[in-house]
């Protein structure tokens, strides 16, 4: 699966989320902080490990990256 991970720069740090994990949502000082706990976040809601999430970098616009979360989730 691949997802994509908003990440905004703002005045005072950094806000990331997943629109398609509604409520997927962090905020952070630091863009490694913020993309760490949206990984984390993601890991809860998708009950997937996370060492199982790679993520990419696909594009920057002025004050936003979007990044992909790609990994691999078995369903039973």
């Amino acid at each position: 699966m691949v997802l994509d991970v908003i990440l905004i720069k703002t005045d005072d740090g950094f806000t990331a989320e997943i629109p398609s994990l509604n409520g997927c949502e962090c905020w952070a000082h630091e863009e490694d902080v913020a993309l760490e706990k949206i990984i984390e976040l993601a890991s809860y809601y998708l009950k997937v490990e996370l060492k199982k999430f790679k993520l990419d970098r696909a594009r920057r616009n002025n004050s936003q990256t979007i990044y992909k979360l790609v990994f691999d989730k078995v369903i039973l």
